[in-house]
């Protein structure tokens, strides 16, 4: 006797859950990460230099160099070289700032004196060194043509001069905290 299609249906389901049973049923959770492997519990390796590097960012030698540099949890950047450039850019208002990544973003400033120009700067510190090159300042500057804001050269002169202020300011901030 052929079964129905009716109780194939009906009789698959029940095979299926059968098959289901012995140790599989018993799903305990066996550690604090959600090891749900039926009562065997997984060796995991302790800290970071257990594991692999992945994509050359190894995190427990970034700590070590960090607390070797005087550093820890601060910023990524050097310190004198990040607050001298918030200072020399000051008068410009701030768009945006992130310390880990060295980046300071400001919004467009006209000055009183210059009706139909406006300016804006970006400056990045790079690296955790005080060092002449451990700055960067890059300055944007937009004229009023007729009704529109058209971009314009700045000279790298212009640039050069941002980045000797922010040096200067630096060592200036390194011997304050150095005399106190």
């Amino acid at each position: 006797m052929k079964p129905s299609p009716a109780a194939l249906g009906l009789l698959l389901p029940l095979l299926l859950a059968a098959g289901c049973g012995g140790e599989n049923q018993r799903m305990v959770r066996n550690d604090e990460y959600g090891d749900w492997r039926g009562g065997a519990v997984r060796q995991r390796p302790l800290g970071t230099s257990a594991g692999i590097v992945i994509f050359g960012v190894d995190k427990e030698r970034e700590e070590r160099q960090a607390a070797a540099a005087g550093g820890g949890a601060g910023l990524s950047v050097n310190a004198y070289l990040w607050r001298a450039a918030l200072d020399t850019l000051s008068f410009m208002p701030l768009a945006s700032a992130d310390p880990f990544g060295g980046t300071i973003i400001t919004d467009w400033y006209s000055p009183p004196a210059a009706g139909g120009e406006r300016f804006r700067a970006q400056a990045y510190v790079m690296g955790r060194q005080l060092r002449s090159d451990g700055v960067r300042v890059q300055i944007f500057r937009q004229t009023l043509e007729r009704g529109q804001w058209t971009d314009s050269p700045v000279s790298t002169a212009t640039n050069s001069e941002m980045e000797d202020k922010v040096l200067a300011r630096a060592r200036e901030l390194r011997s304050q905290s150095a005399s106190r």
